[in-house]
């Protein structure tokens, strides 16, 4: 597949960029709770003096502004702490500070949540079933229910009425406010009720009290709030870990001494010794020396890269066996993992706040419910007759009652609850809602092909002895070939050890065990010569290879295979091909995909010989070879503007920034911490038939989100106009408040119920 790429510019998420006097910040945000915070917070932003734009992402809880360079960020938090958010606008430090911040408003959240709970029950409990007991004393309960409540409300629940107030001043509504009007009415309510009974009993109607809706309303929507709290505590998790590949000290070579410096104070130009097994600092260029390095984090190929005089090393990446020296080219954001860690920034920074469903609904829904209290109200003081102000309070009441949004609010976070669960019962773990809700809609996938299309470890996949090797000498020549790979430091020296490990052989002593580098080993046993290593070798010594031989070479090649040569000081004794295999789920897997109508994409850092091979196996029309980490990225945001919805699966750090930029990001389970922590779903099986099943997973759990919805609202439609008192006129009759109150519970049961049946859906 030929793709053509444009090199994109981007800047780092704290940078600044200087344009007609104005300049670009970035900055945390804390107390954002839903998508509908981003959305104050970022027209506020946005109506700021000497602000030109602005944008923030919920996901990140971070803001960018187009500011006027003279304006003060001192400003930029003020407006934002006018609407009840936070700026940090501190430039050390400012990710922990937002970390610390969060942390502290999750425990201040769980403690509320606890012991308004803890009052509610009580509450709950003489609302619901003790008040009709000849024994008890309703006016006495009044009073418990009272004295029990109103910490709840105004304390463990005071943010609902602080944020509503606040949102109000600017002109906004959201969930808070229909919160706050609803519980805080029917809270006022009860207490006149509780104070003064007889205004009531006087007028042939009775004292009813509604502190337990109140109470328990504010108790599930805090619960709801600090689950929500709780998934988002590892948001910046995926960044952290990629900045701590990056080694603090390194090992310097000032003026022929080594010395262990900061890795913030190395230049270009330096000289650095690596050890065997540390990781590489920064980029540069060997000078002395030679080993094995592991670059899987950057072309995510498990077999590592021999390095001499001449190559380049990257920082992040791990020396294996040997030392060597070389010269910094480039250190901190310019190096290769710098770019990583930029461009996962970029990448999850630049997504616009989405704007989920219920918020857009309750952003008309409450307004339109108080306006038809109000207009309730009016209504029967001006055609009530005698009782109008009774009734006209005890409609517009009811209609705030049934209107109460228990019901939306358990909508979707109970589907998606239940969806995730059945997510991970089929081994897919979801990290937010918003992957599960998009999910259905992908309609072009990129699969990684190490680790996720195949097992991402290199294993022998054929051994072919030379017809003139009689079948007793084998024991004695796997015995030899053993004893010669499990000294080697070579990559693929493992995969032929645990092949031979079960086969029979005898135990062989070697003499002078010497390395060739580049081309394989050596070594002497009972007088002979033993070789193991390339074809380069072979042709080398001289050595010859029968024409069977050399065909399986060849035609192990053709299948992307590597092939070592195993001779004596004569002639080759057997050829060994050694590959990545294929995992046995990824035909079906990709087929299943594909009869969705998913266009499927295999991207790879390996060769074009090698990625032409699996594509083949594996049924595949579409895939590039050699490709780098932002080519990934790339790749996903060309498909993103030719209007697909992306899905990306990788197990490796080089697949993070095209995992951050996908519309959908999936991981594989065995893969990378940073591949995890950066995707939205991760399968802990190494099966891909679970992403087809995440797919339809997806489908069915937006389908029932949509049912929920249906019946949040049915109520209301039938529920909200016969508490406004429609049916009086024809039949003299008024919803009593308490069944409004069972009608709003009865709306969330159906809620409930609904979402249940995901349980026992098929994928």
């Amino acid at each position: 597949m030929a793709t053509n790429h444009t090199t994109i510019d981007q800047e780092p998420a704290t940078s600044l960029k200087e344009a007609n006097g104005y300049v670009r910040k970035t900055y945390p945000v804390t107390g954002m709770s839903c998508a509908a915070c981003a959305v104050s917070v970022e027209s506020t932003l946005k109506t700021t003096e000497g602000v030109k734009d602005a944008g923030v992402n919920y996901a990140t809880q971070s803001a960018w502004v187009d500011v006027d360079s003279a304006v003060k960020p001192e400003i930029l938090q003020q407006a934002v702490r006018s609407v009840g958010y936070d700026l940090i606008i501190e430039t050390e430090n400012a990710q922990e500070k937002q970390a610390e911040s969060q942390h502290h408003q999750y425990e201040a959240l769980k403690k509320r949540t606890l012991f308004a709970a803890l009052l509610t029950l009580p509450v709950f409990i003489i609302g619901m079933f003790l008040m009709d007991m000849p024994s008890m004393d309703m006016s006495g309960a009044n009073w418990i229910m009272m004295v029990l409540t109103a910490p709840v409300l105004f304390w463990f629940g005071r943010n609902f009425f602080i944020n509503a107030w606040r949102q109000a001043l600017h002109g906004k509504a959201n969930m808070d406010t229909l919160v706050a009007l609803s519980t805080g009415i029917a809270f006022l309510f009860s207490a006149f009720t509780t104070f003064y009974p007889e205004f009531w009993h006087s007028r042939g109607l009775p004292a009813h009290t509604y502190f337990e809706a109140a109470a328990v309303i504010i108790t599930l929507i805090s619960l709801g709030k600090l689950l929500e709290e709780r998934a988002k505590a590892n948001t910046s998790s995926a960044i952290k870990k990629l900045i701590g590949l990056q080694p603090k000290t390194v090992h310097a070579i000032v003026e022929g001494v080594e010395q262990e410096i900061p890795v913030a104070q190395v230049q270009p130009g330096t000289l650095i010794l690596v050890h065997p097994g540390e990781k590489i600092p920064v980029d540069g260029e060997v000078q002395s020396g030679s080993s094995y390095v592991d670059e899987s984090m950057i072309s995510g190929e498990p077999i590592p890269v021999q390095k001499q005089k001449g190559n380049q090393v990257f920082a992040g990446t791990v020396n294996q066996q040997g030392s060597f020296r070389f010269e910094t080219q480039k250190v901190g954001g310019e190096t290769v993992l710098g770019q990583i860690i930029k461009m996962v920034q970029e990448a999850q920074g630049s997504k616009a706040p989405v704007q989920k469903l219920v918020d857009k609904i309750a952003g008309i829904f409450v307004p339109v419910v108080i306006v038809i209290s109000i207009l309730t109200f009016a209504a029967w003081m001006l055609f009530g007759g005698d009782d109008a102000f009774t009734h006209a309070l005890l409609t517009s009441i009811t209609v705030l009652v049934i209107a109460c949004p228990c019901a939306l609010g358990l909508a979707t976070p109970t589907a998606i609850m239940v969806g995730v669960g059945k997510g991970a019962e089929n081994n897919i773990l979801i990290k937010d809602a918003e992957s599960l809700e998009l999910a259905h809609k992908v309609n072009a996938i990129i699969l990684d092909k190490t680790g996720t299309i195949t097992e991402g470890k290199p294993a022998v996949s054929g051994i072919q002895w030379n017809l003139e090797v009689e079948e007793e000498q084998k024991p004695s020549y796997q015995g030899i070939l053993y004893a010669l790979e499990e000294q080697s430091e070579h990559p693929l020296a493992e995969a032929v050890v645990d092949k031979l490990a079960g086969e029979k052989r005898e135990n062989i002593e070697l003499e002078s065990f010497e390395s060739l580098t580049g081309r394989g080993v050596k070594a002497k046993s009972a007088d002979k010569r033993y070789y193991i290593g390339n074809l380069q070798l072979m042709l080398e010594l001289k050595i010859t290879l029968p024409s069977k031989l050399e065909e399986q070479a060849k035609t192990w090649q053709q299948k992307a295979n590597t092939v070592v040569y195993f001779a004596d000081q004569d002639q080759v004794l057997a050829v060994i091909a050694i590959a990545d295999k294929i995992k046995t789920t990824s035909s079906r897997a990709i087929q299943s995909l594909q009869e969705q109508g998913v266009e499927v994409y295999m991207f790879t850092g390996d060769n074009q010989q090698t990625a032409e091979a699996v594509a083949q196996d594996v049924g595949l029309k579409h895939f590039k070879a050699e490709v780098l980490p932002s080519e990934k990225a790339d790749f996903v945001k060309e498909l993103q503007q030719k209007g697909k919805i992306v899905a990306m699966v990788g197990d490796g750090i080089n697949d993070s920034q095209a995992l951050a930029q996908a519309d959908v990001s999936i991981a594989m389970g065995k893969g990378s911490d940073i591949a995890m922590d950066v995707a939205k779903m991760t399968l802990i099986t190494s099966d891909l038939t679970a992403i087809p099943k995440a797919l339809n997973l997806s489908g069915k759990t937006v389908k029932t989100i949509k049912q929920n919805l249906f019946w949040a609202f049915i109520y209301n439609v039938i529920g909200i106009p016969i508490a406004a008192g429609v049916l009086f006129p024809f039949f003299g009759f008024l919803l009593d408040p308490m069944i409004a109150g069972a009608a709003m519970a009865l709306s969330s049961v159906s809620v409930v119920t609904n979402s249940l049946r995901l349980k026992s859906t098929k994928l």
